[in-house]
């Protein structure tokens, strides 16, 4: 009775193998996130980011901002970010990958990805004071973190200041911009998407809702931002399964031992 318990655990820990041989390889990417802006600039809002096959194009320079990218760059939320890109690649593996970060902090998350049906990496996050400013890319395919082989192509993405998007949907105010003003004041731009840092300037000497006097200090070269990228295997299927028949053995070889015993 007990060989035959112990081999049907040993046919089960094969089939489950044989099974999980067909389940896709994961890879554990951690990202780590730094703004790289001068002491009293801007201020990052959580960073929004998903792996996907390459589809979701969430804006495109000198379009109008569609609701996607506007629920990001006009308070950071992604609230309809994040329903248009599942919507668009189901099986993308989307989150936030950083808090709100101001300069000299750093953050870090970790993401289970398949670096098959998952390459492509997006980003976005509303950078204040601002009225719509955002980082973010306008390709769905600019960033292709893994090779034909689950390798790892992008280590980091590093962003200037001439990187810096104006949403073009809310008329720039300071006296409406989040992090220095009251935002419910925000009135349509209706204009479009453009490349644009230099109306950062316009807020110098305004008091932050962090409690320092805000210096822009951007130029176009300056470095405010970096995704970085460290890859892990997660443990496959079969590793488990291998323990299992492992255990199985050893208690099948123990009960072969006990079966010789009672007969003597």
């Amino acid at each position: 009775m007990t060989r035959r318990f112990i081999g049907k655990s040993m046919a089960g820990a094969i089939a489950l193998g044989l099974s999980a041989g067909t389940q896709a390889a994961l890879i554990q990417v951690n990202v780590t996130v730094e703004n790289l802006a001068p002491a009293n600039s801007v201020r990052f809002a959580p960073l929004r980011v998903g792996f996907h096959g390459g589809v979701f194009d969430s804006f495109d320079i000198g379009a109008p901002a569609a609701a996607p990218i506007v629920s990001i760059a006009e308070g950071g939320s992604g609230s309809a970010w994040f329903p248009a890109f599942a919507a668009a690649d189901a099986g993308a593996v989307l989150g936030t990958a950083a808090d709100a970060l101001l300069p000299g902090q750093s953050d870090s998350a970790t993401f289970a990805v398949d670096p098959a049906t998952n390459p492509y990496f997006t980003f976005a996050s509303m950078v204040v004071p601002s009225n719509d400013f955002f980082v973010g890319n306008d390709d769905p395919q600019q960033y292709r973190l893994f090779g034909a082989s689950g390798n790892l192509l992008v280590s980091a993405i590093t962003q200037r200041s001439r990187d810096l998007w104006d949403a073009g949907s809310e008329i720039h105010d300071p006296a409406a911009a989040a992090f220095v003003g009251n935002n419910d004041l925000r009135a349509d731009q209706n204009s479009v998407v453009a490349l644009n840092f230099a109306e950062f300037a316009a807020f110098d000497g305004m008091l932050t809702a962090a409690g320092y006097i805000f210096q822009s200090q951007l130029a176009a070269d300056t470095e405010i931002y970096r995704i970085s990228f460290a890859v892990t295997p997660v443990p496959e299927p079969h590793t488990y399964v291998l323990m299992a028949l492992g255990l199985a053995l050893v208690g099948w070889v123990g009960s072969r031992r006990t079966t010789s015993s009672t007969a003597t």
